[in-house]
């Protein structure tokens, strides 16, 4: 009823008054619906009792899928100056557009980094992109990434060349060339989180660092998986410090030496893994002329000094 405007006047005057016995989520919308209320008396004591809720209230309302618009609008030009209200707003899927876009600069510089690392959120809601790219606190590679979501269909002739590198069945990956020949960044970034171990295998090795990174975000994603990708030596770098950047795979040998004998695989990353590595594979990577020369040389140190402390 106060969602249709069709309360009667003493029901809405209960929730002003706090007569009506609510909990305090359903208070808060419901003030909010009626401090747009066409009767001035009604928008007046509501707008009032809003200012006495605690902001508990606000959020907890703010949580659910279903709130009221008028709670975003409340909230997005009265309580901004509070960081709870703003991280409720940006995490409700609900939440119109054009509130996200007036609030956007309230966001701290841990609330940008955490949506936008967020690929499942921005795959689902592409537009969000678009306006936390205006965050003054968005770092470069950040807003590099973000670009590319608005980005249309892959370069065919590029994609077939990736598929070439894919293993697997000549009609199952042609079948998958032309899916993802006509889908936008946004479609292939659905797929790289939602899809199986065929289209993640492809995706990895997309031109595109938001797909890639969606492959790594997807809760399919295997640690066999990940050490096939460990060993990719056309990889991007972003992905193999993603890979080595994870605890998990970290504990995971074979990803460790994986990642090591990558020559891909950006040489800070690969001389912090080198202590992990096992004596039989220092021995390999001191004449593997494939890696760069630094990692090939501290590998033969740390090689002597293992070697001399069994002696």
């Amino acid at each position: 009823m106060f969602r249709t405007g069709r309360a009667p006047i003493e029901r809405k005057l209960a929730v002003c008054t706090g007569a009506a016995p609510l909990e305090p989520e359903d208070r808060a919308e419901l003030l909010a619906i009626l401090s747009t209320d066409p009767e001035t008396r009604i928008a007046e004591r509501s707008a009032n009792a809003l200012l006495a809720l605690p902001l508990s209230a606000f959020t907890a309302g703010l949580a659910r899928p279903d709130a009221a618009p008028q709670l975003f609008e409340y909230c997005g030009t009265n309580l901004i100056n509070k960081p709870e209200i703003v991280s409720a707003l940006f995490a409700n899927l609900s939440c119109p557009i054009h509130v996200l876009a007036s609030v956007v600069h309230r966001l701290t510089e841990e609330d940008v980094r955490t949506l936008a690392n967020n690929l499942s959120l921005l795959g689902d809601r592409p537009e969000l992109a678009k306006i936390l790219v205006t965050s003054p606190m968005i770092a470069p590679d950040q807003k590099q990434m973000l670009d590319e979501v608005g980005q249309g269909a892959p370069d065919p002739v590029a994609l077939a060349e990736i598929l070439k590198e894919v293993e697997g069945d000549d009609q199952k990956k042609q079948s998958l060339l032309q899916r993802l020949s006509r889908m936008r960044v946004v479609e292939r970034m659905q797929l790289a989180i939602k899809g199986g171990r065929e289209e993640r295998m492809a995706l990895i090795r997309d031109s595109c660092k938001v797909v890639q990174r969606a492959v790594m975000q997807s809760p399919k994603l295997s640690e066999r998986e990940v050490e096939t990708f460990a060993g990719i030596s056309n990889l991007s770098e972003d992905v193999l410090r993603i890979i080595a950047n994870g605890r998990s795979y970290r504990k995971n040998y074979s990803i460790v030496r994986a990642l090591a004998f990558n020559p891909k695989t950006p040489l800070d990353v690969s001389l912090h893994l080198l202590p992990l590595v096992h004596v039989p594979e220092l021995r390999t990577l001191m004449t593997n002329k494939n890696v760069p020369e630094t990692l090939r040389t501290t590998a033969t140190k740390l090689f002597r000094q293992r070697t001399a402390t069994r002696n």
